[in-house]
């Protein structure tokens, strides 16, 4: 048996595909949920529409400054493995805290961790996401790179051994579940007919948690006069009301996998600080503006598809760029989740 730990939205997505390629290679599967994003917009209907698993331990940690919040996981999932001791590794996605606690743990119960999304590198240890994605690739025994380039900086960390490409499981989701999307609900719908269409999503601390930064991003997508849909993260959602261009935004709830995937199918251009938005925004052409210095995702910089845009006034100039021609396929042929069952598999056998 494998276990693998999820905690976050993103996470919820891959293992949606990659659980199915586990279990049709005959490995069985324990999923350990951390309670990282817990409350239903954010966890609970992801279950219900992609169809994953059911969970065999929910950690419940909830929210929480970042060290408190990964103690508790550690010492759960510590207490979860020492009942299930027929554990043959455990399986990691990202760069989330949940990505970190489990890591950590399985390698000091002498564990093999099997990480999904490795060699991905912003190169900014500002970021939480970044330290924690450097501690799990240097802790794991298979390390799973979407991408050559993320394969080049494990390598120039000496990591070599146990390293494949086999692209991205986000890929594998986006074609497994892009032709389910509702292009038609209520959610996903914009104020105002014959305007440009921005999607929105913004929850990063460095964007969100300094009021008058957070305005100026909104007042500079405000002012392009675009029709802008706005998901609004929990952690944003006090925020938002008080902020005056926020008003003319059609703000929802968090919208689920299926509906994000609807909402960019009628989208003109994303503005947004997510990492997997903007590969989703790639694969279904449309024209990407990350409020961030920096991206994972380098590739999807090519042919201007993603644009970096740190600055408010960087955000208004990039929304009056036309939207490019050329488009190359990124990350893989949509099999990447059955590499890695294939490897594990050969792993634990």
């Amino acid at each position: 048996m494998i276990v693998t730990v999820v905690g976050a939205r993103p996470q919820f997505v891959k293992a949606a595909v990659v659980s199915v390629a586990l279990a049709k290679a005959g490995i069985r599967e324990a999923l350990v949920h951390t309670g990282q994003h817990y409350d239903d917009a954010m966890s609970g209907v992801f279950w219900r529409e992609l169809a994953l698993p059911g969970i065999a331990q929910n950690l419940a940690v909830g929210s929480g400054p970042h060290g408190r919040q990964t103690g508790q996981m550690m010492e759960k999932f510590e207490a979860y493995l020492a009942a299930h001791e027929e554990t043959r590794g455990v399986l990691v996605y990202g760069d989330t805290n949940s990505t970190l606690a489990a890591a950590l743990v399985a390698s000091k119960l002498h564990l093999p961790v099997f990480h999904v999304e490795a060699g991905l590198r912003s190169f900014d240890r500002t970021m939480p996401e970044e330290v924690n994605r450097v501690v799990a690739d240097h802790l794991s025994e298979l390390l799973f790179c979407p991408s050559d380039n993320a394969r080049e900086h494990l390598a120039r960390e000496g990591i070599t051994h146990g390293v494949h490409v086999v692209g991205d499981v986000m890929y594998d989701a986006f074609q497994a579940f892009a032709p389910r999307a509702s292009r038609d609900d209520a959610r996903a719908g914009w104020v105002g007919e014959g305007r440009p269409r921005v999607l929105l999503t913004l929850h990063r601390p460095s964007n969100t948690d300094d009021p008058t930064r957070l305005a100026s991003i909104l007042e500079a997508v405000a002012n392009s006069g675009a029709s802008v849909l706005w998901p609004v993260h929990p952690r944003v959602s006090a925020a938002a009301e008080q902020l005056r261009a926020a008003a003319t935004f059609h703000r929802v709830a968090p919208l689920s996998y299926l509906e994000m995937l609807g909402a960019l199918a009628q989208a003109d251009v994303v503005v947004t600080d997510s990492g997997g938005l903007q590969k989703e925004a790639y694969w279904s052409r449309v024209r990407c503006i990350t409020v961030r210095r920096e991206t994972e995702w380098v590739e999807t910089l090519a042919d201007g598809w993603n644009t970096l845009a740190p600055e408010p006034e960087s955000v208004r100039a990039a929304l009056s760029a036309p939207t490019p021609v050329q488009w190359t396929p990124l990350y893989g042929d949509g099999s990447a989740a059955e590499r890695i069952a294939g490897a594990i598999l050969e792993r634990i056998r």
